[in-house]
């Protein structure tokens, strides 16, 4: 399977829905969109980062190309996620949803290098903080499930973008799997998504099953165990054993751990000595 070529950003013919005009701000609430006259989302956006519409707030910049491209795109910003209901605010996404933790890195966002809880978040009104939770596009990605199960659910963002294969995770302290596994995503984009953003609107707009979408450069996705590798991907397979034998792995050493006692003493006695 051949990877797609990337195709000039606006050289795609726009969406029937480009006919509604430029809305002054993306839609929030369901107010909002009646008031541009809109009965349903093509695509909603969920961010952990407030919605600002200026282009050092990611999720701004990527649902005003979308909406370039002719889609009509609703924002959920910060949206409470101890339930799913908030997650039905706009209705179901004609397309699919895009899910990302903001900005920064959720963790980061929330803790210190300590693991101490931080007292402000610089992407929240007033520095607000507590808007977001931990690992937030798991928790946003759940919900979206619980709320419309059936929609195309696509992940991205810095949070996602380190996380697409097994990783060490310094919060936990442990090896986690790819937050596609966890987060239940039909699609990862990674690095700067535009273009991918773009041809898949397109795409799925066209009616292509997601799950079939499988050339675009700059995606990862989950194969199911068996399957044999795509033909023409582009890439080769490497047996990471030749380069570091699997077995148990020491912890490796604190270097602001105390020295044992008896070592203390042995320095002691030969600093005693004449």
């Amino acid at each position: 399977m051949a990877t797609a070529l990337a195709k000039p950003l606006f050289s795609y013919r726009p969406y029937w829905a480009h006919r509604f005009g430029i809305a002054r701000f993306l839609p929030t609430t369901r107010a909002e969109m009646d008031e541009l006259g809109w009965d349903s989302c093509d695509v909603v956006l969920v961010t952990g980062d407030a919605y600002i519409d200026h282009p050092s707030f990611g999720m701004a910049l990527v649902g005003r190309l979308l909406e370039r491209q002719g889609f009509r795109v609703g924002i959920l910003a910060q949206p409470d996620w101890r339930s799913a209901e908030p997650f039905r605010e706009l209705g179901r996404p004609n397309l699919f949803w895009g899910v990302t933790a903001g900005n920064m890195d959720s963790m980061v966002n929330r803790y210190t290098s300590d693991r101490k809880m931080r007292s402000d978040d610089a992407y929240s009104p007033d520095g607000a903080a507590g808007l977001r939770p931990d690992r937030a596009v798991l928790v946003y990605s759940q919900r979206c499930r619980q709320a419309f199960a059936d929609v195309p659910l696509v992940i991205g963002g810095i949070e996602a973008s380190l996380r697409r294969i097994a990783h060490y995770d310094y919060w936990s302290d442990a090896v986690r799997r790819s937050m596609l596994v966890d987060a239940a995503a039909d699609l990862l984009v990674f690095g700067n998504a535009e273009r991918a953003l773009c041809e898949l609107a397109h795409r799925l707009a066209r009616g292509e099953d997601i799950t079939q979408i499988r050339d675009l450069r700059g995606t990862a996705f989950l194969l199911a165990p068996g399957t044999p590798p795509l033909p023409g991907g582009g890439y080769a397979e490497l047996d990471s054993s030749t380069l570091d034998a699997p077995g148990k792995i020491d912890p490796l050493p604190d270097p602001y751990a105390m020295e044992p006692e008896r070592q203390e003493a042995a320095c002691e006695t030969g600093a005693a000595a004449p």
